[in-house]
């Protein structure tokens, strides 16, 4: 039975109903090559079919041949892919999606158990459970290059790590980096775990909280009388619903992420001619 639907688009976690079966993706990775795993699910039938796929390829729905079309990635966890039904020696359109970049951190080592209890023993607070995997899997992050989430105001630069357990070195160590901001800013219910160029990223020292939060520094002012710090934690805006969705949603900054490089006049601010006569 052929199907009058030629074309499904199916999303991250969810399945796509078409023709003689429901589209399901269980994994995707950018490569190169491009690849997918694509489950056929046909309503006539009890059992499913899995499929691995390179960007071009087909594979077969009952008596149809589907071509694994497109991918369109906004992180490593949000993603659409695009399956088309097609012909005999049909043609590929070409590919139109975006594919996200993998993030660019160097990580400092790693850090045991008794490395991961003695630091919650130094910081008063248990981890929450995903950024505690991760953190003893890296202790912390360098970016190689400049980072940013599409579509939010949170930029990651060479300079600013995710913080680790580097006593030997404060500006980088995590208790440290709660002595110089979270007890200046927030309660003892937040951990700060880095310093974001335009703002603070925190998570929750309170059990069952896994979100990553960000504050931007426009909101750092004020007191620290309970209620400018209750106002201040209200401002609070979730990022990600986990550590592992943040470091899936980083992605590496292009050279047009960039404003456009501005050509003033002499005697603006910008001319080194100011410096030489003392203007500044």
């Amino acid at each position: 039975m052929r199907s009058f639907t030629h074309v499904a688009v199916v999303q991250n976690n969810t399945t796509t109903p078409v023709g003689p079966a429901r589209f399901g993706v269980r994994w995707v990775d950018v490569g190169p090559p491009v690849r997918v795993e694509i489950i056929v699910m046909p309503f006539q039938r009890d059992e499913s079919f899995a499929h691995e796929v390179t960007l071009g390829e087909t594979f077969p729905v009952g008596e149809e041949t589907w071509r694994f079309a497109d991918l369109d990635m906004s992180s490593a966890h949000d993603w659409e892919v695009t399956v088309r039904r097609v012909d005999e020696d049909e043609v590929m359109e070409p590919p139109t999606g975006r594919l996200w970049k993998r993030a660019r951190l160097r990580p400092y080592g790693q850090l045991d158990e008794p490395q991961l209890q003695s630091l919650e023993a130094a910081l008063g607070a248990q981890l929450p459970r995903g950024y505690r995997i991760w953190l003893g899997r890296n202790n912390g992050a360098l970016p190689e290059v400049p980072h940013h989430i599409p579509g939010m105001p949170i930029s990651l630069l060479p300079p600013g790590p995710l913080f680790g357990v580097h006593p030997e070195y404060p500006p980088f160590d995590l208790v440290h980096a709660q002595r110089r901001y979270r007890d200046l800013w927030f309660s003892r219910a937040w951990l700060v775990i880095a310093k974001a160029a335009s703002g603070l990223l925190v998570v929750s020292a309170e059990l069952g909280n896994e979100s990553v939060y960000f504050v931007h520094d426009f909101d750092l002012v004020g007191s620290r009388d309970p209620a400018a710090v209750a106002a201040r934690e209200r401002k609070l805006r979730a990022v990600a619903w986990s550590m592992p969705e943040f470091i899936g949603r980083l992605t590496p900054m292009e050279l047009d992420h960039f404003p456009p490089v501005e050509i003033h006049p002499p005697g603006t601010y910008t001319d080194p001619a100011n410096y030489e006569n003392g203007q500044l």
